[in-house]
C-alpha cells in the first residue's frame, strides 16, 4: 500500500516559516501555543526576560517609559517577527516592556530551552540576526517619524502597521490606547481621527477602529512606512506584517 509523502508544517509566523524545513520540523514540537490576551505583559522593561513568542496573529507593542511616568511605543511585532529578541544578542533582560496591543496567538519557548536551541541551530541564529537588523530599522524609523512628521501622517502610518498585523478590518482599539502609544493627548487623537473618517478611510465607533479604505491610507501615511517594508524585504525576503 503506497503512503502518501509527509506535509510540510505550515505555521503563521513568517521567521518559522523561513527556517529550513528540518530545522523547522524540530523546532515547533519544543513551542507551545498560547493566547495573548490584549495588554498582557511579555516582558517587563529592566527585568529578566522568562520566555520568547513567535506571534502567529495579533500585535505586541514595544514601548519605552519614562521617569515621570509617562509611555511611548518605539516598534512593534507581529507575525513577521519575534518578541524577546535580547536573549539573541546574550543578554537575558529587557531594557524596554513588550505589551499585546491587538490580541492574538504565539508560538513561546522558556528563555533557557530557546538559549539552547541557539547554541545548536546556526541558521536559527543566523536568521534572528537579521531580524535584529529589521527591528533595529524599524525603531530607528520610528524615532525620526516621531520627531519630524505631522501626527495624521503617523496615525495613518500606525494604523497601516496595525492592519498588516491582525486578522480583518476591524482593530480593538480605544483612542486611549492610541495616544499613548503615539506620545500624545487624546484630544489630538480625537481630532486626527476625524480628519481620516471624514476623509473615508476608517470608521471610528465604540472602541473598534474599521479601515475602509487601505489605498488610501497608504496615500496619507509618512514615507517611513513604506521605508522599513522595504528593509524587511531586503533583510528577509518580505515585508513586515
Amino acid at each position: 500500500m503506497a503512503h502518501s509523502p509527509p506535509q510540510p508544517l505550515t505555521v503563521r509566523n513568517h521567521l518559522l516559516a523561513a527556517l529550513p524545513p528540518e530545522i523547522l520540523s524540530a523546532l515547533v514540537p519544543k513551542l507551545a501555543a498560547v493566547d495573548l490576551p490584549q495588554r498582557q505583559i511579555l516582558h517587563a522593561a529592566e527585568a529578566p526576560i522568562e520566555a520568547i513568542y513567535f506571534p502567529e496573529d495579533g500585535m505586541v507593542s514595544l514601548v519605552a517609559g519614562l521617569e515621570e511616568g509617562g509611555q511611548g511605543e518605539v516598534g512593534v511585532i507581529g507575525r513577521e517577527g519575534m518578541v524577546g529578541l535580547p536573549l539573541v544578542m546574550g543578554v537575558e533582560d529587557a531594557f524596554i516592556e513588550a505589551m499585546v496591543q491587538l490580541p492574538g496567538t504565539a508560538l513561546s519557548m522558556a528563555a533557557g530551552a530557546f538559549r539552547r536551541e541557539l547554541d545548536e541551530s546556526a541558521p536559527l541564529k543566523a536568521l534572528l540576526l537579521r531580524y535584529n537588523e529589521a527591528v533595529h530599522a524599524q525603531v530607528s524609523q520610528t524615532a525620526a517619524c516621531n520627531g519630524r512628521h505631522a501626527l495624521e501622517t503617523r496615525l495613518a502610518r500606525w494604523l497601516l502597521m496595525a492592519h498588516d498585523r491582525f486578522d480583518g478590518d476591524e482593530l480593538p482599539l480605544t483612542q486611549e490606547f492610541l495616544a499613548l502609544m503615539l506620545g500624545v493627548h487624546r484630544p489630538s487623537v480625537t481630532i486626527t481621527a476625524g480628519l481620516l473618517q471624514r476623509a473615508g478611510l476608517l470608521r471610528y465607533a465604540n472602541g473598534l477602529i474599521t479601515v475602509l479604505d487601505r489605498a488610501g491610507l497608504e496615500a496619507a501615511s509618512c514615507e517611513c512606512y513604506r521605508v522599513v517594508q522595504r528593509r524587511f524585504a531586503t533583510l528577509l525576503g518580505q515585508a513586515s506584517g
